[in-house]
């Protein structure tokens, strides 16, 4: 019988989502025109049989496909200079961006850098920046997600490190957005069960971010709520048992929608989080988990009103910002998250720097509350010493 789990839709772009359905790939990317993609990725699917199989089932469908890999847990510039490099060597004419948000981020900014004549830095997400852009020259995507966290394969930008600065940068161009994304669970299915853990509650982040958010944005709030009961009812299920194909399906589902959601904004988990992740190479998923517990507690006093919605609207026992605050502490604990950025490695003597680097963070902006680097500071002693 086939999975009720399969649909065409287009928010908030073309997504084509089933199990099985990576077998459209190559007509995917001839519907953009593709003749000759070039598919990034990182070095560890590479290695996978998934990978070599995409290769040779495009091949046989007359769509030679090239393969770059060459990409860190959290890509940074050489990465898509590189890959840039590549692209142009290749004489390729599209872009097929397989992976986490590591592979996706880096391929999409590959994609918008393959036409530019400046630097990557020169298309930061600040001010008009993204104005300066090239945009016919920008290649087509196809984006294949295979982790359910980030959801970079709906978004319109791509993280990526500064190694000079140890600074993560948000990469931003509205037509970064791929113009068809492929959701197969199937592909998921290998995912350890620490990484679907960590994932997981990268994409409940996104959702919750973006729903404690500042503005009137009743759409991504709604996105956001429904996100998050996904990930209440399917995280634990798809941790338990890797295979199970409805669990990985609605927790796909999930992370595209807390990046669809996070238009809206994100705030200090991720400010606190993209420094940290840039000097100490964190996993942005479980660095995002350790810091949530003690912004929520910072934030306490704007997001009251919002927390008796959640709790009633995820059924949780108690009441409002108690009982919320009682579900994430008890997800850290069953999937094992560390509970101080003590623990991530994080060091005392760089917690200045680092609140510095915070405060100054884009997604800062988003915050329920305005921070500055002092405010920072006081979330990172508190994450330090586990100080709720």
């Amino acid at each position: 019988m086939t999975s009720p789990l399969s649909g065409n839709w287009n928010y908030p772009t073309a997504v084509r989502f089933g199990a099985g359905r990576i077998g459209e790939l190559a007509e995917a990317c001839k519907s953009l025109g593709m003749t000759k993609p070039l598919l990034v990725t990182d070095p560890g699917l590479a290695a996978l049989p998934m990978i070599r199989e995409a290769l040779s089932a495009n091949q046989a469908a007359g769509l030679p496909t090239g393969l770059f890999s060459d990409v860190k847990p959290n890509p940074v510039g050489k990465n898509v200079e590189d890959g840039v490099e590549a692209y142009r060597a290749g004489s390729h004419d599209g872009i097929i961006a397989w992976g986490g948000g590591s592979g996706v981020d880096a391929a999409k900014a590959v994609a918008l850098m393959v036409g530019q004549s400046g630097s990557i830095w020169d298309y930061e997400d600040v001010g008009d920046n993204w104005t300066r852009v090239n945009t016919d020259a920008i290649a087509p995507v196809v984006a294949v997600p295979t982790t359910s966290g980030t959801g970079s394969e709906v978004g319109r930008a791509s993280v990526i490190a500064n190694e000079d600065t140890h600074t993560k940068k948000v990469i931003f161009h509205p037509t970064m957005l791929p113009a068809v994304v492929i959701c197969d669970p199937e592909l998921v299915t290998g995912l350890p069960a620490h990484l679907t853990a960590y994932t997981g509650m990268d994409a409940l982040v996104h959702c919750f971010e973006a729903y404690c958010a500042p503005g009137y944005h009743p759409m991504a709030d709604g996105i956001a709520l429904e996100g998050m009961r996904l990930v209440q009812n399917w995280l634990e299920k798809a941790v338990n048992d890797g295979n199970d194909i409805e669990a990985r399906g609605h927790m796909m589902s999930a992370a595209a929608m807390g990046a669809t959601a996070f238009q809206k904004g994100l705030g200090a988990v991720h400010s606190l989080s993209h420094p940290v992740g840039a000097v100490y190479d964190t996993h942005h998923g479980l660095t995002n988990a350790v810091f949530l517990p003690y912004v929520m507690t910072y934030n306490r006093p704007a997001i009251e009103d919002r927390m008796e919605t959640l709790a009633r609207f995820l059924g949780l026992s108690g009441s409002g910002y108690g009982a919320v605050m009682d579900w994430i502490m008890e997800l850290r604990n069953r999937f094992d998250i560390v509970n101080t950025a003590a623990e991530l490695g994080v060091e005392e003597n760089q917690l200045e720097m680092l609140s510095e680097m915070a405060a100054n963070d884009p997604t800062a902006a988003g915050n329920p509350i305005p921070v500055n680097a002092r405010d920072m500071r006081t979330m990172f002693d508190a994450a330090m010493a586990g100080r709720l």
